[in-house]
């Protein structure tokens, strides 16, 4: 069998999350726009997979067509552990983070697809696990600003089933209004996306501490200092998480045996897909910490993170982003159910392929 087509497909997604328009970068968020990847092979199978995308889309999706398709169209998808080596020594002068990285992913995700379809499994069988029929989902909401208005949406995420809540928020009174509207048995956590130094965190701290979080996710730039999170830790004692900007094992053991964070976020779009993720879980499990990854996507980084929640049984949570699409990519495969539980997918490969008229009718690259 062989690689004969490596095609980025760019999606705009309309959507509504209950607040208003957000985002990175200095661009506000009308859609949200992610890079979808379809491998062809010569048998006629057809994978799927996801590079993380948002703002940098375009520069991934040009990793993909100008530099990673070359190296792999002719080869055999089936090789999936000696491509992702090929390439990351290919390509490593461009850096192991950004979209080279990111366009690896996706291709990865596409050839285990590919690997689950050829065999008629699902990859969570493929690579061994015993089967688990669902697993926790959080709501992850994006960046509202305002108390009231993040009140009401964490109060309809926890009537929708849902037991955990993540915010997005710098201003601790949105906090409290959360932890105020859902009480004390939904579990809150917050993504402060690095906004402070260590030292403004630390004086933050007691004012998040009345909200009992559950986590405080990547509350300091930059993200990866071990001591600055070794600092603000023991100063405010708030379980700590970050990870999802860890894209190598090197990274990922600095984090955790450091043993600054309680909970570690690899990112399946980020880290070289379903190959990098295992090979970073492993040396985070062997340190001792907890995994709960980053996975606020509709594509096949959702399926693909549902199918590692088997592989690791002590991924207590999946990050389900509280947000509503103009058209949801795979129906209600991965619809959370009344107890905020997501089933994982049965079917062969990732689970399920995307809807072939919303790809047709959200493409705009």
């Amino acid at each position: 069998m062989k690689i004969t087509k490596v095609e980025p497909i760019v999606l705009a997604m309309p959507f509504t999350h209950g607040g208003p328009s957000t985002g990175f970068g200095g661009r506000d968020w009308t859609t949200l726009d992610y890079l979808i990847l379809r491998v062809e092979t010569d048998e006629g199978l057809v994978g799927f997979g996801e590079g993380f995308g948002y703002n940098i889309i375009p520069s991934t999706r040009a990793a993909l067509t100008d530099v990673i398709a070359p190296l792999v169209l002719g080869a055999d998808p089936a090789e999936l552990g000696s491509i992702a080596d090929r390439l990351e020594r290919s390509l490593h002068l461009f850096g192991r983070s950004g979209p080279a990285r990111y366009a690896q992913s996706a291709l990865d995700l596409a050839l285990w697809d590919i690997a689950g379809k050829r065999a008629g499994l699902p990859v969570h069988r493929l690579l061994g696990a015993a089967p688990r029929e669902s697993v926790d989902a959080y709501a992850s909401a994006l960046w509202i600003g305002d108390p009231a208005t993040v009140a009401r949406e964490a109060e309809r995420a926890a009537a929708s089933g849902f037991r955990g809540f993540k915010l997005h928020e710098t201003d601790p009174a949105c906090v409290l209004a959360a932890r105020q509207a859902v009480g004390p048995t939904v579990a809150l956590s917050l993504d402060a996306n690095c906004a402070w130094t260590v030292a403004e965190a630390i004086e933050l701290g007691p004012r998040f501490a009345p909200a009992d979080l559950v986590w405080w996710e990547e509350p300091i730039w930059p993200p990866e200092s071990a001591e600055a999170l070794a600092q603000l830790r023991a100063a405010v004692g708030i379980p700590l998480a970050a990870g999802e900007n860890a894209t190598t094992p090197t990274e990922i053991a600095a984090l955790a045996g450091a043993g600054v964070c309680d909970y570690l976020q690899p990112s399946v779009t980020k880290v070289g897909g379903i190959t990098g993720f295992i090979r970073l879980a492993e040396v985070a499990l062997a340190h001792g910490a907890a995994l709960v990854p980053h996975s606020p996507y509709f594509g096949p980084g959702l399926l693909a993170t549902l199918q590692l929640a088997a592989v690791f049984p002590t991924m207590s949570w999946v990050e389900y982003l509280w947000a509503s699409l103009d058209a949801p990519i795979y129906g209600s495969t991965t619809s959370p159910d009344a107890d905020g539980r997501i089933a994982v997918p049965t079917a062969p490969g990732l689970g399920a392929d995307p809807d072939p008229a919303v790809l047709k009718k959200y493409r705009v690259a």
